[in-house]
């Protein structure tokens, strides 16, 4: 698969507030995106930081994907987003790669994106996100 780089980092955190105001003062973030997403059970923002873009996750409840993470791992990086042109081609490529993925076809994501999850024990344990469109 071709990646025309990394669209984002995605970290999960406690309190999306907190993260923003400590981003903004730490790192000169600005917010790109903010949104509520009942059906991925978080709050997230995109922010960017000079060129680059992190997503923070707050989870919406415990049972949530991120609210696991969070209960596991605690608050911290979540995932890495490559950005491809064609996420359909992309996919077919990573499962005749012999990659385990989470998403066999694409799904919305956030802020407009088209996505799909691989599984972490596929990419030596880090969650990855392929997207498109955004």
């Amino acid at each position: 698969m071709q990646s025309r780089g990394i669209h984002h980092l995605g970290v999960a955190v406690e309190d999306l507030d907190s993260a923003l105001a400590t981003y903004e003062r730490l790192f000169g973030a600005r917010v790109e995106h903010r949104a509520t997403v009942d059906d991925q059970g978080v709050k997230a923002a995109s922010v960017r930081i000079g060129d680059s873009r992190v997503e923070l996750l707050e989870p919406l409840a415990e049972d949530t994907p991120v609210g696991r993470f969070l209960a596991k791992r605690g608050p911290g990086m979540h995932h890495v987003a490559y950005e491809v042109n064609n996420l359909d081609a992309a996919l077919a490529e990573l499962s005749d790669a012999g990659a385990n993925l989470i998403d066999e076809h694409p799904r919305p994501g956030l802020f407009g994106l088209e996505v799909a999850f691989v599984h972490p024990d596929s990419v030596h344990g880090v969650l990855s996100e392929v997207v498109a469109g955004g």
